[in-house]
């Protein structure tokens, strides 16, 4: 599982957002990659090939949004953002397996990934199904360390529920076998948004889920921030179908127009380029909302939004 969109940008209020692996959340994403490098040193396979795949995946260079999202989350709810630290790890392995077996030949058989060789294209294809396997286990694991911070039970047990109902057969993977099946067929806006939704919305309103959870926000919060982080994934992702079209191999990290050349069901192929980037800064708009007024709290995760509306790889 782009034009930056005018509407999105006020004359009032232009503004260039920082990009997602750098600016104000540098010293946030080296604590992020330092945790996730000790989760997978202390879970190293009894396979040392297929541990060279893990954390080839695992660690590959990224933009780190949904492990950014859960940390940002739980700050803005008023919690400390290191407590979440276990579910954006976990994350970040669910969005890592996801990548890998959407690589994968009989999936969208990339053979590039952030400018560098797919994990299967790496590895072969058998380690590359294992180390997805094995990055979707450390996921949950990753969530049960939750309770080490000092998180509840009960919003532990939740937490395993919400990324457990994101990763699978109703949501993300629903998605991809969805996306599978439109392959090279007519498409309408509402039968892109159902794939879009739950291959990228879902893990992204998780992270929202989790960071509220972690940071201790009521339950009809921990939901709305959810509702939230669903509608800011299918705005990424509208992004993403306008990158692949218009983009390259160096600037996305991937082989650019690969969707039109397979036929693959976007959003402007349903709507248009014009109507996709109106619709994407309108689901901005909505979660930027949602976040409510710009306070030391919600700064960091109102600053990631608006680096979602504006990236352009």
């Amino acid at each position: 599982m782009s034009a930056t969109p005018a509407a999105a940008r006020s004359p009032r209020r232009a503004r260039r957002a920082a990009p997602l692996a750098g600016g104000r959340f540098a010293g946030r994403l080296a604590v992020v990659e330092r945790h996730r490098d000790d989760a997978l040193r202390s879970h190293a396979s009894a396979a040392p090939r297929l541990d060279q795949a893990v954390r080839y995946s695992a660690l590959s260079p990224g933009k780190r949004l949904r492990p950014l999202l859960v940390l940002t989350t739980c700050e803005a709810v008023g919690g400390d953002w290191r407590v979440a630290l276990p579910a954006a790890a976990a994350v970040e392995c669910v969005h890592a397996f996801s990548l890998v077996h959407d690589d994968l030949p009989a999936m969208d058989d990339d053979d590039y990934r952030r400018g560098r060789l797919t994990t299967h294209r790496r590895f072969g294809e058998a380690l590359g199904i294992l180390a997805g396997d094995a990055l979707l286990a450390l996921a949950f694991h990753e969530l049960t360390c939750l309770a080490e911070r000092g998180v509840a039970p009960a919003r532990v047990l939740e937490a395993v529920r919400v990324l457990a109902w994101a990763s699978g057969a109703e949501a993300l993977v629903a998605g991809q076998a969805l996306d599978i099946a439109a392959e090279g067929r007519r498409v309408t806006r509402d039968a892109v948004t159902a794939i879009h939704e739950r291959k990228t919305g879902a893990l992204i309103g998780a992270s929202m889920a989790l960071g509220a959870l972690a940071g201790g926000a009521p339950a009809a919060r921990v939901e709305t921030f959810g509702a939230a982080g669903m509608k800011l994934g299918l705005a990424f992702q509208i992004h993403d179908d306008l990158l692949n079209a218009g983009s390259t191999l160096a600037r996305l990290g991937k082989r650019a127009g690969t969707d039109a050349a397979r036929g693959k069901a976007t959003y402007p192929r349903a709507v248009g380029s014009e109507r996709a980037r109106a619709d994407a800064a309108a689901l901005i708009a909505g979660v930027r909302g949602v976040v409510g007024t710009r306070s030391a709290r919600t700064r960091p995760l109102l600053a990631l939004i608006d680096a979602v509306a504006l990236r352009d790889h």
